[in-house]
């Protein structure tokens, strides 16, 4: 099981503020950003004598409330197509675990988000992956490499849209590439669309789920986490039309019982949440993206482009190694007593080798914190030992 990037470097950002050093936390997608306070209110006054199990497919009020939120994006679907998970976390694990067997493999466009790679070694599964490059913005990559990457075990091509760690926002067309893929060799598409809500510039969000023909094919995972700024009531979905998927799926979740009753109560009242709450706080990420995206490409050496949703975003640096670089940033650096804690892309890379130049940053602070974020990490790369 591999470590998480974003994580692993938590003992010496530890250690640093016991230095009292301030640590600008730029590794990790936990936005600043409230809770709704009609999700909170909902907890609040949730007063049950007992805290029962739900249904193992989660509260069927939830599913049945669900499906509106869906319709606002033309995804028209059941209760009974929707299964209620630990987080979007589960949904993934259960989607693997459904759908492949051990030993299989699933294709994915790198660098994609770490623990893809941790929940198919949960699995058995093998993660098969193809390359996008920064040049780009990390598009899609041709179909050349995914005809490539294709074997008698392949089962399933896997995405993430807008897409974390870059930020890469997949337009229609490539979608649309996706599902000849699909539909040549029989395969199923994963497609992980937690960030829907955030899409810069005018941008609009295409879901898998618009495609034509592939009802049978899809599996839409999601979560509120990132939504409704809630990552800890860990709620999440597995979506499919295949009726053998869900009915697998249920299995895995009868075998852990339900998903948290606490968690759903918050999760239901959120989707009456008003679209005035997602304007503003996409307005925010707009010009936190912006603060980060513009310091970065103003630092001599260095490159990042502009994601066009989710918040984050992989800058190449000029540095010899991120993992030593992120390390080096909490051990040894400091400017005026604060740093700064990225997260090194190497983690996001199933290739060996790549990403070495490259770091993940989650723009989740107020301006005013990425700005000086910023100035400690121009700081930084101006005495970094391993610049190149």
């Amino acid at each position: 099981m591999p470590a998480s990037p974003i994580r692993k470097l938590v003992p010496y950002a530890d250690q640093a503020k016991k230095r009292g050093i301030r640590v600008y936390h730029l590794n990790i997608g936990q936005p600043d950003i409230e809770t709704p306070d009609i999700a909170m209110d909902a907890v609040r006054n949730f007063k049950p004598k007992v805290v029962e199990y739900s249904h193992s497919a989660g509260i069927y009020s939830y599913r049945e409330k669900l499906t509106t939120y869906y319709k606002k994006y033309d995804i028209h679907i059941t209760p009974e197509e929707i299964l209620t998970c630990t987080g979007g976390s589960e949904a993934i694990l259960f989607a693997m675990g459904s759908c492949m067997d051990v030993g299989d493999e699933v294709i994915i466009p790198e660098p994609f988000y770490a623990n893809y790679n941790g929940f198919a070694i949960n699995a058995g599964v093998v993660v098969r992956p193809i390359p996008s490059v920064i040049d780009n913005g990390f598009a899609l990559p041709p179909i050349s490499e995914f005809e490539k990457a294709i074997t008698p075990r392949t089962k399933a091509i896997m995405i993430c849209n807008p897409n974390n760690p870059t930020g890469y926002l997949y337009s229609r067309e490539e979608l649309e590439t996706l599902r000849d893929i699909v539909l040549n060799h029989d395969l199923f598409l994963f497609s992980d669309e937690v960030y829907r809500e955030f899409c810069y510039d005018g941008a609009r969000h295409a879901s898998v789920m618009h495609l034509k023909g592939l009802d049978q094919n899809i599996v839409l995972l999601d979560s509120v986490s990132k939504r409704y700024s809630a990552c800890g009531i860990r709620i999440g979905a597995l979506i499919s039309r295949n009726k053998e998927v869900m009915q697998t799926a249920l299995k895995f979740a009868q075998a852990r019982l339900s998903p948290p009753t606490f968690g759903q109560v918050a999760a239901e009242a959120a989707i009456d949440v008003p679209e005035s709450y997602f304007a503003a706080v996409l307005n925010e990420y707009t010009s936190r993206r912006n603060v980060v995206v513009e310091s970065i490409n103003r630092m001599p050496g260095a490159f990042c482009p502009v994601p066009k949703g989710a918040f984050y975003a992989v800058a190449r640096l000029p540095i010899d190694d991120s993992d030593r670089f992120c390390k080096w940033l909490l051990e040894d650096f400091n400017f005026e007593e604060k740093t700064v804690m990225l997260a090194p892309a190497t983690g996001f890379y199933a290739t060996r080798g790549r990403g070495l130049d490259e770091v993940r940053i989650s723009y989740v602070l107020k301006v005013e914190d990425l700005q000086m974020a910023m100035k400690c990490l121009k700081e930084a790369l101006n005495v970094y030992p391993g610049r190149k």
